[in-house]
């Protein structure tokens, strides 16, 4: 019971470290050596769980996914009204961002999406993960449009359509931030979306402190 608690542990410790250098580095600055140093782990130990860094890449956005998962249905639950969900989405990004350059002195951006662009083309199952997980997030703001629709909140749009434009100007956004290590970036990311689904000028202008 014990050796299986320590390997559990092992590997946890595995996941979590690489998923923190990749974030904070990138893929190709990250070797195997230098996660098992940072994780405190043998190099055997590595291996013996996952074939391949590629593997353990996959295994650890994984994991930061499903870590995420709980704060994503409590902000976009259905008893929170659509634009708030949005903005608290908006929130837990700057929260996120901000934690991050605490530790570390910079903005580092989203780790779904560096590792993404990083490897896409070469490195299909990164490349697959990176795209599920958008589609993920994707359906979160579909639905959240979807309802404002429904409250006539915003005007008639295609949902999934407009909730992959709202991804792509906040991994812009953050493309950005990160660029110019400027975290003031992201404070815009929500009167940018409000505008973008087309709310009004009063909520447009509301929007900052919206699920503050």
């Amino acid at each position: 019971m014990g050796n299986m608690k320590t390997e559990c542990d092992t590997k946890q410790k595995l996941l979590d470290t690489a998923m923190q250098l990749i974030w904070e580095q990138s893929y190709g600055s990250v070797s195997v050596d230098h996660i098992c140093e940072r994780a405190g782990a043998k190099k055997g130990s590595f291996y013996h769980f996952f074939p391949s860094k590629s593997d353990l890449a996959v295994a650890a956005i994984d994991g930061h996914w499903q870590k995420l998962r709980p704060d994503l249905d409590r902000i976009f639950s259905s008893q929170t009204t659509p634009l708030e969900r949005l903005a608290g989405y908006c929130d837990l990004v700057y929260e996120q961002q901000r934690q991050q350059m605490q530790k570390f002195g910079r903005v580092c951006g989203c780790p779904f999406i560096s590792l993404g662009s990083e490897l896409s083309t070469q490195d299909e199952q990164i490349r697959k993960k990176s795209l599920q997980i958008m589609e993920w997030r994707c359906k979160y703001f579909a639905a959240a449009i979807r309802d404002a629709i429904r409250e006539k909140l915003v005007p008639e749009q295609d949902c999934e359509a407009k909730a992959r434009d709202l991804y792509s100007c906040i991994i812009g956004g953050l493309m950005q931030a990160k660029i110019e290590n400027n975290l003031a970036i992201i404070r815009h990311l929500k009167p940018t979306i409000f505008r973008l689904i087309g709310a009004s000028e009063k909520v447009i202008a509301g929007a900052p402190n919206l699920h503050a």
